[in-house]
C-alpha cells in the first residue's frame, strides 16, 4: 500500500533548499525525449550534488519502470545520500513526480517532495506550456541541448 510522500514545493521552495541544505537532491524523472527536446533544470552554482535523472515512465512506451525505486535509491546512496536526504521529484507538469515521490517513500525514503507545477507548468490558453507555472515560468535556471 502507498504511503504519502512528504507534500508539494513550489520550484521557487525547491530552488531555495537546494541552495542552502547540502544533503537534498533533484530527480528529474521525465523521458529522455523531454531532456534532450525540452531542455532540464540547473542547479544552484554552489550545489554539491549533480541533478538525477531517471525517467519514471520509459519513452516511447511510457511504460512505468518497475525498477524505478530501487534504481532511484542506489543513486542517491551512490552520490553520498542517504533514506534521510530531501529528495525533491521533477516532471512536466506535477504528476509523475507525485507518484515517484510516493514510490521512494515506499521504498524508506522519509523527505519525498513533488515539485508542483514540474518543469514546464500547465498549457496557457493557447496551448504552450512553461508561461503560467513550473519551474521555467518561475524563471529558474534551465538550458536545452
Amino acid at each position: 500500500m502507498s504511503r504519502s510522500y512528504q507534500g508539494d514545493v513550489s520550484a521557487e521552495d525547491c530552488w531555495s533548499s537546494l541552495e542552502t541544505e547540502d544533503d537534498t537532491f533533484l530527480i528529474d524523472v521525465r523521458t529522455s525525449a523531454e531532456w534532450n527536446f525540452v531542455g532540464f533544470p540547473l542547479l544552484p552554482e554552489n550545489h554539491r550534488r549533480a541533478t538525477l535523472f531517471a525517467e519514471w515512465q520509459t519513452y516511447p512506451t511510457m511504460a512505468v519502470d518497475g525498477a524505478f525505486a530501487a534504481r532511484v535509491g542506489d543513486a542517491v546512496r551512490a552520490a553520498g545520500g542517504s533514506e534521510a536526504s530531501k529528495l525533491y521529484f521533477l516532471c512536466r507538469s506535477g504528476a509523475r513526480s507525485m507518484s515517484s515521490a510516493a514510490a521512494l517513500t515506499d521504498a524508506g525514503f522519509t523527505q519525498c517532495f513533488n515539485v508542483l507545477d514540474g518543469f514546464e507548468g500547465p498549457p496557457d490558453e493557447e496551448g504552450h506550456r512553461g508561461q503560467i507555472a513550473g519551474w521555467k515560468a518561475a524563471g529558474l535556471p534551465w538550458r536545452q541541448k
